[in-house]
């Protein structure tokens, strides 16, 4: 189905991802809606901890701290306007704001991955370079990293979308809940510059960070397998919750890959919950990651919760 405002010449495009919307509706509305206020609940509590406890205000935690507020923003651009479909007889969205959450979504994938490479150079330092790490991670380089962790992958995706919103679309069904890597597929042609563009992008915000994760984390376990047992156990307290984290965000990454490839041979049932999960599982993962197995934020969250059972 395809809408058309006349008015304003404005088109809309229907997500065509739901799975009898109309017989569970109100139980992907519980679902989406309960998983996107525990979201800003969880991410917004251990944020707010490390912002008022100064014994948290190191690089490591900072850098958490940009991780899970990039998460409740890839939420809030994606969970809202989920909701509002979820209820709505026709699941529509303009093809304007789809590229704006196309934009949104790729951005700040690309800053997850960056943030990811930052945390692995701050424990690469903290443990291989211990003397050092007071002069490498000062307040200014923790602040290049985090602005450029945000910049460099909206500079490059911005390119992309503003390509694709001057090309004829020959399809106005899109075969998913929101608009991902699928929105290409609507396009008449495939445009030569955008794919390079979007190859050089992948490479930049996701291979080399990826690259450059393994290669300090290699180079930490072969430190840490040389260094004393306390070495040893610092760095699997440190490091193990962000090798977490990176896997995690490293499937489900390369399912958003593999589902533009197969296109409509694969199921769209198994399509929908693999979407649901890149919306709700990551952002939701992170934070209970973070909050256990990070000693002194876990050690603060038993101090909230404890002062707050005895209030």
């Amino acid at each position: 189905m395809t809408l058309m405002d006349d008015e304003f010449n404005v088109t809309y495009i229907t997500l065509g991802g739901l799975v009898d919307v109309n017989k569970y509706k109100y139980l992907y509305f519980l679902i989406v809606f309960t998983a996107y206020i525990l979201i800003i609940c969880f991410n917004g509590t251990i944020v707010s901890l490390i912002w008022i406890h100064r014994n948290l205000h190191e690089p490591m935690y900072i850098f958490i701290a940009a991780l899970l507020l990039n998460s409740v923003v890839f939420s809030s651009a994606m969970c809202p306007k989920l909701l509002i479909d979820f209820l709505s007889e026709k699941q529509i969205i303009s093809f304007s704001a789809c590229l704006l959450q196309f934009f949104l979504c790729y951005s700040l994938s690309g800053s997850e991955f960056l943030l990811l490479a930052a945390m692995a150079y701050d424990r690469y330092v903290s443990i291989c370079k211990p003397l050092q790490y007071p002069t490498i991670m000062k307040k200014n380089t923790v602040s290049i990293f985090l602005a450029l962790a945000w910049i460099v992958p909206a500079c490059e995706i911005a390119v992309p979308v503003i390509l694709s919103s001057d090309m004829k679309l020959c399809h106005l069904i899109l075969d998913g809940i929101i608009c991902n890597n699928s929105l290409y597929n609507l396009h008449c042609v495939s445009s030569r510059a955008r794919t390079i563009l979007g190859i050089v992008a992948v490479i930049i915000t996701a291979l080399f960070p990826l690259l450059f994760i393994l290669f300090t984390y290699t180079r930490i376990l072969v430190i840490s397998y040389q260094s004393c047992k306390n070495v040893r156990k610092k760095a699997a307290q440190t490091c193990l919750p962000h090798l977490m984290v990176l896997i995690s965000f490293f499937c489900l990454c390369a399912y958003d890959v593999i589902i533009v490839r197969l296109g409509s041979d694969f199921p769209k049932t198994a399509r929908l919950i693999m979407t649901l999960q890149t919306i709700l599982y990551h952002p939701l993962f992170n934070p209970i990651i973070y909050g256990v197995k990070m000693k002194e934020i876990s050690k603060h969250l038993k101090s909230l919760f404890c002062q707050t059972k005895v209030i």
